[in-house]
This record gives structure tokens, C-alpha cells and sequence, in this order.
């Protein structure tokens, strides 16, 4: 690959950086599926068991812009510490809560207490590229192929947590996957933390923090990310009651991880695109592909087509993802930046909150197919979203690049 490739930007950090970076990020992939399960099978409800995880969820959304905006004005390192430890200590919580069969609603507590202070380990990385690019004296262009990197990493992320939590889960039993994922946090994300590109971003000027991050271009990628929330919430309720109502609740995860390998592929073919994109064409381009690939969720009846359904619909997602945090990095001051990755990170998770909240009272009535219909309302709606603001984000596009 040439020098604007991922060799040319791995040189730049060394690959054990993006080992720790990936692998930092997983317990977050990791904690909502897990929580789902867990919940799911000891207390046989999804209907609390969407509301747990969507508890976990949305308390990440409102505490990832604080933190975020606190990196912004104190640099990485000391926030992410902090993070690290009281996210693993959450996670180890909502273990405990149902190993002593607490009430539900004590494990939603503890989940959104974890769930606030877990990191955002992908967007703090995307902040540290441009940064560690620019030391280097390296092509800019890299910026691009990083974003790209930084967008199938994430979804990568969604394909190996879940196979994980599958995987211990099958193991050891439901509880296992969230103490591996605490496990992990401690490790790696200390790693991530203490890693000499944190000091490449330095902290915010005094009165930056003025500075708006919201504008109209930048709710529409809010909402476009909270659409994609919803998308995930809503697949991954209806695959644990179509997995266990087949006889292997412990699967929900290794089905859940197919959306991903479409979609990892798709990103990283991203990245090798050199000319300078339209990011509102995209945007409307991956929204239409992601309506249309699916339709088919509603027709599925087994396992089978399950899977194939989540893999070709997986080819939509990363590209969709990679072009609204590529837009969000362009139109916003870059000493905002870590508040506005972790508000459109936020977004995700009160999506994905929302979307499985509704989909676990919609499965205990109904059944699968009803999760699926949020899915599909879900991607009918960044359609529309992507076609009414097309317009708005080619010219905050336009006025990003002639500052």
C-alpha cells in the first residue's frame, strides 16, 4: 500500500498503539450485548432487560461529552485513568447485582453508573490522529485513511465484543463476559491512557471551551448517529430472543458480531479512496443502501437467514458511520474536538438505548420481526434525514475547507 495507506499511518505510532487502542475499546462494545444477556437470563424479560442495557447506554451518552469536554481542557491521560477504573468497577457491579439476584431495577442502577463512567476509547483515538500526523510532518491526506481506520476499527470492535461476550458467555455462563471486559479496561485502556500520543494532544486554550460545538450541520449528524443507535439496539433485541427462543441464548453475540464483517470490510475500503469526498453525497448514498438492505429483516424466520441478512446489511454501516465523525472532525474547532467525537458518540448509545428499550417491549409482546420493524423505521428516517440535509452539510463542508 503506498505511503497515504494504513502502513505508511501505523509507522507513524507503531502497531502495538493500534493493538491497545482496538482492544481499549472492546469492553465498551462489550458491556451493553453482555448486559442484555445477562439481565435476559436471570431474570427472563427483555423487556428489563433492554431497559438495563438501555440504562447503561444512555448514562454513557450523557457522561462521554463530559469527560470528553474535560480532555479538552485537561488533556487525556488523567480523565482516562479515572474512567478506566470506575467503568470496570461498574461493570464488575452489575455482576454482582445478579449473582446476589438484587431487584432489577438495582442492576439498571449500577449499569448506568457504569455506563457513565466507561470511555470512549474510539473517539479519543480519532482525536490523537490529526495531532500525531502533524508531528510527524507526514501527507495530510492521512487524516482521511485514519478516519477511515478509526470507523472500521469501531466496527470491528462491534464484531470482536460480541463474539466475545458469545464466546464467554458459552464458556463460563452470562456472567463472564462483563468481568472479561472489565479485565480488559484495566489493561488495556490504562495502556491507551498512559500512551505518549496523549501528550500530542494538548489541552485547549483558556476561553475555547466558549466556543459552540452545536450548529445545524452538526445536529444532523447527531441525529444520523442516534439513527444508528437505534439500528443497533433494536438488531441486537431481536437476534437474543430469535437466538434463545432457538435453544442458544449464548449465540446472541456470535450473530450480533456478522453485522460487523460486512461492515469492517466497507470501511477500510474506504480509506483507500485519495481525492477529497463529498461527504453529503455519501452520507445520502449509505443512508439509501442501509433503507434497502433492511428490508429483508421483516421476512426472516430462522437463524440462517439471520445471518446472511446481518452480514450484507453490514456493508452499509461503516461507510454511513465514517462519513458523519469525518464531517463532525471537519466543521468543528479543533479545540472542541474531543466533546464533539463523544457527543456524536453519545448520540450512538441513546440510540441504541432507545432503540432497545422500544424493541425489548415490542419482542415480549410480538416477537422478533417487531425489533426488526424499529430497525427499518430507524434506517427509513436517515434516509429521509440524508436527502433533507444534503444541501446544509455540502456548504459546512464548503466553509470548513477555506478556514
Amino acid at each position: 500500500m503506498s505511503h497515504v495507506g494504513y502502513s505508511g499511518l501505523f509507522g507513524l505510532t507503531g502497531r502495538w498503539y493500534v493493538v491497545v487502542a482496538f482492544i481499549a475499546r472492546l469492553p465498551l462494545a462489550m458491556s451493553q450485548l453482555g448486559t442484555l444477556l445477562l439481565v435476559a437470563t436471570t431474570t427472563d424479560s427483555y423487556t428489563y432487560a433492554g431497559i438495563c442495557a438501555g440504562a447503561l447506554a444512555v448514562c454513557n451518552a450523557i457522561g462521554s461529552p463530559w469527560f470528553g469536554s474535560l480532555t479538552d481542557r485537561l488533556g487525556q491521560t488523567r480523565i482516562l485513568l479515572v474512567q478506566c477504573l470506575g467503568g470496570a468497577a461498574g461493570l464488575v457491579g452489575v455482576v454482582a447485582t445478579r449473582y446476589f439476584d438484587t431487584p432489577w431495577w438495582l442492576t439498571a442502577v449500577v449499569a448506568a453508573l457504569a455506563g457513565f463512567a466507561l470511555p470512549q476509547i474510539g473517539q479519543l483515538a480519532r482525536v490523537r490522529w490529526r495531532p500525531i500526523i502533524g508531528s510527524h510532518g507526514a501527507d495530510g491526506r492521512l487524516v482521511t485513511t485514519a478516519f477511515s481506520y478509526e470507523g472500521a476499527a469501531d466496527e470491528a470492535s462491534f464484531v470482536v465484543g460480541p463474539m466475545l461476550v458469545g464466546a464467554f458467555a458459552a464458556l463460563f455462563g452470562t456472567w463472564a463476559p462483563l468481568l472479561a471486559a472489565a479485565a480488559l479496561l484495566l489493561w488495556f485502556g490504562l495502556q491507551f491512557a498512559r500512551h505518549p500520543s496523549a501528550s500530542l494532544v494538548s489541552p485547549a486554550p483558556t476561553g475555547s471551551s466558549r466556543i459552540p460545538v452545536w450548529s445545524a450541520a452538526f445536529t444532523v449528524l447527531f441525529v444520523a448517529q442516534f439513527l444508528i443507535g437505534n439500528l443497533f439496539g433494536s438488531i441486537q433485541t431481536g437476534t437474543t430472543m430469535m437466538t434463545r427462543a432457538a435453544g442458544h441464548a449464548e449465540s446472541a453475540g456470535l450473530f450480533h458480531a456478522l453485522l460487523g464483517i460486512g461492515s469492517v470490510s466497507a470501511g477500510l475500503a474506504l480509506g483507500r479512496v485519495r481525492r477529497t469526498p463529498d461527504h453529503a453525497r455519501r452520507l445520502l448514498l449509505f443512508a439509501t443502501a442501509m433503507w434497502v438492505l433492511s428490508l429483508p429483516l421483516l421476512a426472516v424466520d430462522g437463524l440462517w437467514g439471520l445471518a446472511g441478512e446481518l452480514v450484507i446489511l453490514g456493508f452499509a454501516i461503516a461507510p454511513y458511520m465514517i462519513t458523519t465523525f469525518t464531517l463532525g472532525e471537519l466543521i468543528t474547532d479543533r479545540g472542541r474536538l474531543a466533546t464533539a467525537m463523544t457527543f456524536l458518540a453519545g448520540a450512538t448509545g441513546l440510540g441504541y438505548a432507545s432503540g432497545a428499550g422500544i424493541a425489548g417491549r415490542l419482542v415480549d409482546a410480538h416477537g422478533a420481526t417487531a425489533a426488526f420493524a424499529v430497525t427499518l423505521t430507524a434506517t427509513s428516517v436517515a434516509l429521509v434525514l440524508a436527502v433533507a440535509a444534503r444541501g446544509l452539510l455540502r456548504r459546512a463542508q464548503a466553509r470548513a475547507a477555506q478556514v
